[in-house]
C-alpha cells in the first residue's frame, strides 16, 4: 500500500488545453512520502479549457487517494488552488455565486472537489510549471496531461512507465538579465510573453478586476480576457 498512515502522500495534478478551448486533458501522479512517483494516470476531455483540465485533475486525484492519509497536492493552477483554498467557502455562502452576483464557474466541478476535501488533511503547495529545476512530479503531470491531450486518449501506469518531461529550454543571458529586471528590464515589463494559445500577456500598469471578479495589482501578469483583461489563466474560460 503506497499511503503509509503516519505519513504525508505526495501528489501532483495538471491540467492541459492545446489552444485553451481546444483539445483537453487532465493528469496527475501519487508519490510515497518521500516524493518517490509510484503511479500516474491521465485522462482526455475532449474540447475544453484549460481551467477545467486543471480542475478534474484536482478532483481525480483525490478520489483516487486514501481519504484517511494526509495528503500534499502540488499544481500550478492559482486558479485551482485558491477555488479550493480561497473563494470556496464564500461562494458557497453566496449561493454559488460570485462576489459580482455572477454564477461560479465550473461549479460542478468545484463542488465535487469540496465534497472530496470534507474531513481531509490536505495541504496545496504552488509550483511554477516548465522550470528547468522545477519540481518533478508536477513535471510528470504536466507531460501526461499533454500527451493525453494532444491524443485524446487516456492512459496511466507505474513507476516503471512514467511520463517522461520534455526537455526545459533555458534562456539565454541576455534573455534571462532581461527576466530578472537587468539589461531590457521595460521590453520584459510591455511583453512579458505569452498565456496558453499564444494570447500576449503584459505587466499592469494599473490595478483592475479580471471578468472572474478577482482583483489584480499593478505589475501583475495580465492577459486578454474576453472582451477585458485578467487573468491569464481566465482567458480559455471567458473566451467569446
Amino acid at each position: 500500500m503506497i499511503e503509509g498512515m503516519s505519513e504525508r502522500t505526495i501528489a501532483a495534478c495538471d491540467g492541459a488545453a492545446k489552444g485553451n478551448p481546444g483539445p483537453a486533458a487532465w493528469a496527475y501522479v501519487v508519490a510515497d512520502a518521500a516524493g518517490v512517483p509510484q503511479r500516474w494516470r491521465a485522462g482526455a476531455l475532449g474540447h475544453s479549457t484549460n481551467n477545467v483540465g486543471e480542475l478534474t485533475a484536482l478532483r481525480e486525484v483525490l478520489a483516487a487517494t486514501d481519504p484517511a492519509v494526509s495528503l500534499e497536492v502540488r499544481l500550478d493552477s492559482t486558479y485551482t488552488r485558491d477555488c479550493a483554498t480561497k473563494w470556496l467557502a464564500g461562494w458557497k455562502r453566496n449561493g454559488w455565486k460570485t462576489a459580482a452576483g455572477k454564477p461560479v464557474a465550473n461549479r460542478e466541478l468545484i463542488q465535487a472537489i469540496d465534497e472530496l476535501l470534507q474531513g481531509r488533511d490536505v495541504v496545496f503547495t504552488y509550483v511554477r510549471a516548465h522550470q528547468a529545476d522545477g519540481d518533478r512530479l508536477n513535471a510528470i503531470a504536466d507531460k501526461a496531461a499533454s500527451d493525453a491531450a494532444r491524443t485524446q486518449e487516456s492512459a496511466e501506469g507505474t513507476a516503471s512507465d512514467l511520463p517522461v518531461p520534455d526537455p526545459v529550454r533555458v534562456a539565454p543571458p541576455r534573455a534571462r538579465a532581461s527576466q530578472e529586471g537587468g539589461p531590457g528590464k521595460k521590453a520584459a515589463s510591455a511583453r512579458k510573453g505569452s498565456a496558453p494559445g499564444g494570447t500576449r500577456t503584459l505587466a499592469a500598469r494599473f490595478p483592475g478586476t479580471c471578468p472572474c471578479s478577482r482583483p489584480y495589482g499593478k505589475g501583475d501578469t495580465i492577459t486578454r480576457v474576453g472582451a477585458s483583461w485578467g487573468h491569464p489563466e481566465c482567458a480559455g474560460a471567458f473566451a467569446s
